[in-house]
């Protein structure tokens, strides 16, 4: 199934659960009536329901918050809620607060300074990554704050 369809039907359940009808004239009426923007059609509303278009990002995030639905949910499914989980525990768990200042740092710096960094730090990874594959583990220096 296509993207376009998994969202219909995201969509079309959200509005269930939400207690409408899922049909486009009710998603229609409701949808303009809470959108700031250029009123949509009742094409463009009965594609989305079909699987035949995704709304822009404003409109999906008008959506959502009709719906009562988080956006990513609503565009991409659940499995993108618990992949936004697994990287936020991953952050709060996983990184010390010498790394996190040392991050923050990192993001005060000027554009170019901050691709320089970054590709220092992305090629010490690819010379790690290589080094793991081709001689097994390899010892690694104490770090600081460990």
């Amino acid at each position: 199934m296509d993207n376009k369809m998994e969202f219909a039907e995201r969509l079309r359940a959200a509005m269930v659960q939400a207690g409408m009808e899922p049909r486009p004239g009710v998603l229609l009426q409701v949808f303009n009536s809470h959108y700031w923007g250029r009123s949509v059609t009742f094409q463009a509303v009965s594609r989305w329901l079909k699987g035949e278009a995704i709304p822009a990002q404003d409109k999906l995030l008008v959506l959502a918050s009709l719906l009562g639905i988080e956006p990513e949910v609503l565009r991409f499914g659940p499995q993108a809620r618990q992949a936004l989980n697994e990287r936020r525990e991953r952050w709060e768990t996983g990184v010390s607060y010498l790394e996190r200042e040392t991050f923050d740092a990192f993001l005060q710096l000027p554009p170019e300074q901050r691709r320089l960094i970054r590709e220092v730090i992305l090629t010490f990874h690819q010379v790690h990554a290589a080094g793991q594959s081709a001689g097994g583990a390899e010892r690694s220096a104490p770090r600081a704050g460990k």
